[in-house]
């Protein structure tokens, strides 16, 4: 499916999966995000769901790559001091959609199943939408989308 171009306003940091690194930096992005209220210091925030980007990878999945946790926003005239803007170019995606609870890895155990699949990635920029579906962490749906070539 193709995805039009829009961009973020949110928190970032650059991880890797070396070494499970991007276990330990990941939920620490996003415990910052929750505890600091990040989401209502957004400028131009189109609704409330949150983003998590993956982009600016180094080479593959294996390499270094930047995390971006946000919202998706209508313009980044704006970007709020420690915070971070991004615009996600139009391009081809695959959509998977992680089910269940997301305090049982739902996410992650998704991830692993994309890691090891044969799809021709262009490790551009990835995402995850935790919209309406994710707001009740026991039965969730996040959206994952996968760009591909």
């Amino acid at each position: 499916m193709d995805i039009k171009k829009f961009s973020v306003i949110g928190i970032s940091i650059r991880t890797t999966n070396e070494k499970d690194q991007s276990g330990q930096d990941i939920p620490a992005l996003w415990n910052e995000f929750m505890m600091e209220g990040i989401a209502e210091k957004i400028p131009n925030k189109i609704d409330n769901a949150l983003y998590c980007v993956y982009t600016e990878y180094e080479k593959d999945h294996t390499k270094p790559y930047t995390t971006i946790l946000g919202c998706r926003v209508s313009s980044l005239d704006f970007i709020p001091e420690g915070m971070i803007g991004k615009t996600i170019e139009k391009a081809t995606y695959e959509k998977f959609t992680a089910k269940g609870n997301l305090h049982e890895n739902i996410v992650f155990n998704e991830w692993m199943k994309i890691w090891s699949s044969d799809l021709d990635r262009s490790f551009t920029s990835d995402f995850e939408i935790y919209g309406e579906k994710a707001q009740n962490p026991e039965n969730a749906e996040v959206d994952i989308f996968i760009a591909i070539n």
